[in-house]
């Protein structure tokens, strides 16, 4: 069995959340092989270096996952994209690139955090490719610890309001950029989240059916997707 979640926005005001996460890797994720995090695992992370006790406690707690057998795999989304190899060396996780194939069932996969997928969101797209160069990347992680608190706040409350802002086809994925990148990388599934609407989509690509699910946001409820003999399966569960 394998488990796949994204965007648990993991942070100290939502303690059930916390609980929840918790719960899932002392239960379910103890029988999986692996367990994947595709991105905004974190609400906010601005550096290794910076880590609270709050943070501390939930890589303690993965890498007692990792300890027990089972694989971990971390891939960055929009907010925590400052993660780095010291806090996966701590907790035990291989930090994948996005995209990311992997084979699941003996099908390749295409994993991905999601946000690349929304390019009507032109804004956005052009601060993604701002903060993830790695020069820039490199001047934010040699910032001051207190500039980067205040910057790290300043994305998130811009973020909020720009969202509110556009419609809802412009902070969704684009359409046609969805069977582009699934014949780039020759795959008939590809997993993401990022969107915060979990579904499973059928689609076209070239002459052959294929499929793109969407991982669901952790708040009202927690989302995973569960892969083993009998399939793909996506569910909600109570937090």
């Amino acid at each position: 069995m394998i488990l796949l979640i994204s965007d648990l926005h993991l942070q100290e005001e939502r303690p059930d959340i916390t609980r929840a996460f918790l719960d899932l890797l002392a239960g379910r994720s103890r029988s999986a092989e692996s367990l994947y995090i595709l991105g905004d695992f974190f609400e906010a992370w601005i550096g290794d270096d910076a880590m609270t006790p709050y943070q501390t406690s939930i890589c303690q707690a993965l890498r007692e996952l990792s300890d027990s057998g089972t694989n971990i795999f971390l891939m960055h989304g929009n907010r925590d994209f400052m993660l780095g190899k010291a806090f996966c060396k701590a907790a035990g996780c291989t930090l994948l690139q996005d995209p990311c194939l992997v084979i699941l069932n003996d099908e390749p996969v295409l994993l991905m955090h999601g946000d690349s997928l929304c390019t009507r969101d032109e804004a956005y797209m052009r601060l993604r490719r701002y903060l993830r160069n790695p020069v820039s990347l490199w001047i934010l992680r040699h910032l001051p610890l207190g500039a980067r608190q205040r910057l790290a706040r300043k994305l998130r409350s811009e973020s909020r309001a720009q969202t509110r802002m556009k419609a809802n086809d412009i902070i969704d994925v684009t359409p046609e950029e969805i069977p582009r990148i699934m014949q780039e990388y020759g795959v008939r599934t590809l997993v993401h989240g990022h969107t915060h609407r979990p579904a499973i989509h059928k689609l076209q690509v070239g002459s052959e059916a294929a499929r793109r699910i969407v991982l669901g946001d952790w708040d009202s409820q927690g989302w995973a997707l569960q892969v083993d003999e009998q399939g793909f399966h996506l569910a909600a569960f109570d937090l």
